[in-house]
């Protein structure tokens, strides 16, 4: 790649995942491999398993070999140097490390100051061999993506343990005792979670209070604020009366599912398209692995919007109505759209992921549930909530024939940021609200459960 061509960090990772400048992942990985440095275990089980199936199967060991070097490559001119993890094998290594430690808030950099978030440490360090194009075969293997699969449920074993909860209260890094951390329960991550939350928009007054405490459902003089690991306090739910629904009991509006901010909106969407070209367009049988249900919406609506990494990270149900059939479809990890990466002429960028979105929809472990709304002018809806990189688990609590009201909890992201997208049937025409902003990457949060789109007519 020309010197012209320079790989630069141009774009903020949508929701806050991860840090804006590769710098400040570049530090915390140089910290995690001194953690591995002094690790003796040998690799866990399902990372040994990886291990094992990449090493006897030539064509995937080349390709996942080739997106290494790939990403080395193609990094040599930009100015914060070569990517930290060289190879396969020292990847395994600092996995290895990830899966037995929660996710650190916030790392602090020389200037004592805050640098960022490390919420994707697994996509952190696949951020460049994933934007390759070995990388985008390597994570489109099947057997591959099986494999992640297990290492993420072996991962959560640990996060949903007692264990994990060490990083709502420590300072010092688990990782590298030389670097201080700021816990996800001290003064600062909390009141980061208060602006977030306050700054969700929504219709009329906002009604989020100025404390986490009085935000989020907790019990301040217990140990860990009574959150019994990483996960339960991941998945917090909001206090009483915090996302009140709309007042009345209007059936032709439809509430925001998740608390989260728009990305898109498209109209007269096709059963089946190529998703995996450059413009991305959803392909409706893809999105809902090919069920009988997918042709009532073709030529119908798409909404998708995207989580923040410091906020709720249910799912509520849009409408009234009964649940008709709910399911989690497996599916990849760590793919992204191959023109995001560095098929893109003008060059590849840490926010590939973030822009593959609509491509992710059809390909990525997502939850599909089936929604009969009681109003018949809107009819059966889908609610596709879509795991991105660390997400271990699409939780879903609801079953095909329960009834559920508007607002009601219908699922939840297990560890990691998330996309969400409401389907809609042709005939269905919808005036979407976005309180003021435009839908895209730059878009604020919406509140759960205020006013999304109205019936038309």
């Amino acid at each position: 790649m020309p010197a012209s061509q320079a790989v630069t960090p141009i774009k903020s990772r949508a929701g806050g995942w991860l840090p804006h400048g590769s710098a400040h992942v570049g530090r915390w990985t140089r910290g995690l491999k001194k953690y591995a440095a002094r690790q003796t275990a040998a690799l866990v089980p399902p990372i040994a398993d990886l291990k094992a199936m990449v090493e006897t199967n030539p064509v995937l060991h080349a390709q996942v070999a080739a997106m290494f070097a790939e990403a080395r490559h193609h990094m040599r001119h930009d100015p914060i140097g070569r990517p930290e993890v060289a190879t396969f094998g020292e990847f395994l290594t600092l996995l290895n490390a990830i899966v037995t430690t929660a996710p650190e808030a916030y790392e602090d950099i020389p200037t004592q100051q805050p640098a960022g978030m490390i919420g994707f440490p697994i996509n952190a360090l696949l951020d460049w061999p994933m934007a390759t194009a070995s990388g985008h075969a390597v994570f489109s293997n099947s057997l591959f993506n099986r494999q992640l699969k297990k290492i993420l449920a072996y991962w959560a074993e640990f996060l949903t343990s007692p264990a994990s909860r060490y990083v709502l209260t420590e300072r010092a890094s688990r990782l590298d005792p030389e670097t201080l951390i700021v816990p996800w329960l001290g003064d600062w991550s909390r009141g980061q979670m208060v602006k977030v939350a306050q700054s969700a928009v929504g219709a009329g007054p906002n009604p989020t209070p100025d404390t986490f405490e009085h935000i989020f459902a907790c019990d301040p003089g217990a140990d860990y604020h009574g959150y019994r690991s990483w996960d339960d306090f991941f998945t917090r739910t909001f206090r009483p009366g915090v996302r009140p629904l709309p007042p009345s009991d209007d059936d032709t509006i439809i509430v925001n599912a998740c608390e989260s901010a728009p990305l898109r909106v498209k109209t007269g969407v096709p059963l089946d398209a190529r998703f995996w070209l450059k413009g991305q367009p959803y392909s409706l049988v893809n999105m809902l692995d090919f069920d009988e249900l997918a042709p009532q919406f073709a030529g119908g609506t798409v909404y998708q919007a995207f989580l923040n990494a410091l906020s709720y990270h249910r799912w509520n149900s849009p409408v009234s109505g009964v649940v008709r059939k709910a399911y989690v479809v497996n599916g990849s990890y760590y793919l992204e759209n191959l023109y995001e990466g560095f098929a893109n002429p003008h060059g590849a960028d840490p926010a590939a992921p973030n822009d593959s979105q609509p491509f992710i929809a059809s390909v990525a472990t997502r939850a599909i549930i089936f929604i009969e709304a009681d109003n018949p002018a809107i009819g059966l809806i889908c609610v596709l909530a879509v795991g991105m990189a660390e997400v271990s688990s699409c939780d879903i609590a609801v079953r095909p024939g329960d009834g559920v009201n508007r607002g009601d909890q219908i699922g939840m992201f297990h560890f990691g940021g998330s996309t969400h997208c409401l389907l809609f049937r042709p005939g269905v025409d919808l005036d979407f609200e976005f309180y003021g902003q435009h839908p895209g990457l730059n878009a604020a949060n919406m509140r759960v459960n205020t006013p999304l789109a109205r019936l038309r007519g």
